[in-house]
């Protein structure tokens, strides 16, 4: 095995007694490896997120069960976080497979045009680009590059056998874990509070390194609801966070307080830019970035967040579309 198999192989490492980390590959730059997180329940386990979807990762899910002593046929329950892919993907591959069912909030559906329609999401994205103002040659090749991968990273549409939602409580042999809704990063987000333990499975919310992400598109404002989902974390008694990428960690409310440093640092780089006077989303990317970056993929990334922190701006009353623009361009203002 290569040095760059090792790194990618699926890794498992137990956290607690009754809690196994799923080191599980992905292929996005910079965020080499995702968390499932296996909890001890009744000579089995519960699966808090899968992975991702996609030829031979349901494999590399059963190799990291087989560090802990575990395999497929020994899940009980799955339970996304989210739906996003790395989350979500392998979900209906592992419920077949173990003959269990799945758990997840019921605004799950963003989700849904990516795995029935991969091109039509595909041309939804370079639209949206469109009107923010990246440069045509971009976008088309940016679809030459996409339009022949016919991997979605969703092996199928699992639709959840129960909703996630407050009052729902998931049984493990550590004991219940409580639903907590956080939308912002995705609108299917919740969190799970094992309150006697002081344990807080975070999916994507809390980070041990604090990274904002904001699924645009798909709420009004994901960057009010990101907001307001830390407020509704910050009161759970906590010790240790069980997170969706990297190591579990301590001191939430540290976590908590960056992030609500980064909100407001990354919405005073739009102002700024606006600033400056009319332009559009894309503009703003370029100011944050640096013109050097903006044909990188963190561009792509940046660009969701921009529009996610114009729409906040919008309704805050700060900011404002120009009427008849195409691509679209913002100034400050109601």
């Amino acid at each position: 095995m290569s040095a760059e198999e090792r790194a990618n192989a699926p890794r498992t490492e137990k956290t607690l007694p009754g809690i196994w980390r799923l080191r599980l590959p992905l292929p996005w730059p910079g965020v080499p490896h995702g968390n499932a997180w296996a909890v001890a329940h009744d000579d089995g386990i519960v699966l808090f997120d899968t992975g991702m979807g996609g030829k031979g990762r349901l494999r590399q899910l059963d190799l990291a069960l087989g560090q802990a002593d575990f395999g497929l046929e020994d899940v009980k329950l799955v339970v996304c976080t989210h739906s996003h892919t790395d989350h979500y993907g392998l979900a209906a591959s592992i419920c077949d497979a173990a003959g269990c069912e799945l758990w997840m909030h019921p605004a799950w559906g963003h989700v849904r045009l990516m795995a029935d329609d991969p091109k039509a999401a595909l041309e939804r994205r370079i639209e949206v680009a469109r009107q923010s103002g990246v440069p045509m040659a971009a976008l088309e090749r940016y679809r030459e590059m996409r339009e022949d991968d016919d991997e979605t990273g969703i092996d199928g549409i699992r639709e959840p056998d129960r909703e996630l939602l407050p009052g729902v409580e998931i049984e493990t042999d550590l004991g219940n874990w409580q639903v907590h809704e956080t939308p912002g990063h995705a609108p299917s987000h919740v969190v799970l509070h094992q309150p006697e333990r002081k344990l807080l499975i975070s999916g994507d919310h809390l980070l041990g390194r604090v990274v904002l992400f904001f699924d645009y598109g798909h709420s009004p404002d994901p960057v009010g609801e990101f907001s307001r989902s830390l407020d509704t974390v910050e009161p759970l008694d906590v010790d240790l966070v069980i997170p969706g990428h990297g190591r579990p960690f301590r001191d939430p409310k540290a976590k908590i307080a960056e992030a609500r440093r980064q909100v407001d640092e990354l919405l005073g780089k739009v102002r700024a830019s606006l600033g400056e006077g009319e332009k559009s989303a894309f503009d703003v990317v370029a100011d944050i970035l640096g013109p050097e970056n903006v044909n990188t993929p963190a561009s792509a990334w940046a660009l969701q967040i921009v529009l996610s922190c114009l729409d906040h701006m919008a309704l805050e009353g700060e900011a404002t579309v120009v009427a008849d623009t195409d691509p679209q361009r913002w100034r400050l203002g109601s």
